[in-house]
C-alpha cells in the first residue's frame, strides 16, 4: 500500500454535540461524518461574484482543527479546519487570476483570493520537506458534502498568539476532547512519526 492510499483509505468516525465553546462553524455543532463515496469536489471562495473555484480530486486526509497563526479562519473563529490532498489532485479551474500568494517566504505557500481573503490551497515547493506532494486545503469550502472530518487538533496553545484568552485554553481543550479531537501543541503523533522518519532517512542519503 502506497503512502498516499494509506493516508486517504480511510474515513474518520464523526461525534456529535454542541456547546457554548466555540472553536470553528464547520465543528461548533458536532462532526459530521464523511462518505466513503466522496472521491472530491470544488472548493468555493467566499466572494459573491466570480468566484475562485479549485477542483479536487481526492478525499482530504489528517484534517484537523488548528490554531497556529499563518491558517486561514472565517471571520469570528479562533481555530481554522485544514486537510491534506496529493498536489496533483489539485487544479484551479475558475478566477485563477485573483489568487495571490500570502507570503513567498513561508514553507506553505498559501494561495488566497485576493478579494474576499480566503485561502484556497498551501503548497510546498521544497522538495526534501516531509510533506512535499501534500497541499494543504479547507474543507469547509467544498461546494460537496462529504470529505472526512477533522481528526485532531494542533498547535492548540498557538491560539493565544492569534488574540484567544489564556484563561478560556482549559475549557477550549475540553471541548476539543468533547468532539473526540485530541489537542496538541504540535501535529498529530502520526505526522510527527513521518516526519521523523523522513528526517532520518534523508540523513542517511
Amino acid at each position: 500500500m502506497g503512502l498516499f492510499s494509506k493516508l486517504f483509505g480511510t474515513d474518520a468516525p464523526a461525534k456529535p454535540g454542541p456547546s457554548s465553546v466555540k472553536i470553528h462553524p464547520s465543528v461548533d455543532g458536532g462532526l459530521k461524518a464523511g462518505s466513503a463515496s466522496f472521491t472530491g469536489g470544488t472548493l468555493v471562495c467566499k466572494c459573491k461574484t466570480k468566484p475562485v473555484k479549485v477542483k479536487i480530486a481526492s478525499q482530504v486526509a489528517h484534517n484537523h482543527v488548528c490554531g497556529c497563526t499563518k491558517c486561514w479562519k472565517p471571520e469570528g473563529a479562533d481555530f481554522s479546519v485544514v486537510a491534506v490532498v496529493p498536489r496533483d489532485s489539485v487544479t484551479v479551474v475558475e478566477n485563477g487570476d485573483k489568487l495571490a500568494i500570502v507570503d513567498d517566504k513561508a514553507t506553505i505557500q498559501r494561495y488566497a483570493c485576493k478579494t474576499c481573503g480566503a485561502h484556497l490551497y498551501g503548497r510546498i515547493e521544497n522538495k526534501a520537506h516531509p510533506f512535499y506532494g501534500l497541499d494543504f486545503i479547507h474543507a469547509e469550502l467544498f461546494e460537496e458534502a462529504g470529505a472526512n472530518p477533522p481528526e485532531f487538533a494542533a498547535f492548540v496553545s498557538s491560539a493565544i498568539e492569534g488574540g484567544v484568552d489564556p484563561s478560556k485554553m482549559a475549557a477550549i481543550r475540553g471541548r476539543l476532547k468533547d468532539l473526540g479531537l485530541e489537542p496538541y501543541d504540535c501535529l498529530s503523533p502520526a505526522l510527527m512519526d513521518a516526519i521523523a522518519t523522513h528526517v532520518a532517512k534523508s540523513a542517511k542519503k
